[in-house]
């Protein structure tokens, strides 16, 4: 069942340097669980279905697709859930085996975790400022030459080109470097490391 108290506008799309597309987000709790996934290195790309073919029958499936490196999931957002009968759930269930999808439930308690989403909220606040060509690559190279870092190490090493701090959260955003937004709020000893494309096989 979708709460519909914090429900968002029909119009509200997402979009991350991970999106395949924009993607609708009608539950706040939804948009909280896509920027954590936007910054989480795990995560490759985030995509959205809409609907898919069961047998004869077109399903609606509105559902927002993680490719991990361990696979792929469907997320689940308990509070954001549709409210669905039970042949509808049923086909719902098919179509994310066709599809081969697993169930990713995430509950609000989960969504809410802390450190992670203070962490989080807090570098998306710059995702889409513009990085400099000559301070991106500075970092990036940086990154590459000494290895993950802690941030006040690498701002050190940075100091007097230009707001680097800024800098770094974009460019996290941007799918460029990658933060630890997990074991411990933002501070010079977060570890931030270069973003390597996986290989493909």
């Amino acid at each position: 069942m979708c709460d519909t108290t914090d429900a968002q506008s029909p119009n509200d799309s997402f979009i991350s340097a991970k999106t395949a597309t924009a993607i609708p987000v009608r539950h706040p709790a939804l948009r909280d669980a896509l920027i954590q996934a936007s910054l989480d290195p795990q995560v490759r790309s985030i995509d959205y279905v809409a609907s898919a073919q069961v047998a004869s029958a077109q399903v609606a499936l509105d559902a927002v697709v993680l490719q991990r490196e361990d696979g792929r999931y469907v997320l689940d957002i308990v509070p954001a859930r549709r409210t669905v009968d039970l042949d509808e759930g049923g086909l719902v269930l098919i179509a994310w085996d066709e599809l081969k999808l697993e169930p990713l439930e995430l509950t609000l308690e989960e969504i809410r975790r802390e450190p992670r989403r203070s962490n989080a909220n807090l570098v998306w606040a710059y995702s889409g400022v513009a990085v400099p060509v000559g301070l991106r690559l500075r970092i990036q190279q940086v990154l590459l030459e000494e290895g993950p870092m802690a941030l006040g190490q690498l701002l050190k090493s940075l100091d007097g080109e230009g707001d680097a701090a800024v800098a770094v959260m974009a460019l996290a955003c941007a799918n460029l470097v990658c933060l630890d937004l997990f074991s411990q709020p933002l501070s010079p000893t977060t570890l931030v490391r270069l973003y390597m494309q996986p290989e493909r096989a």
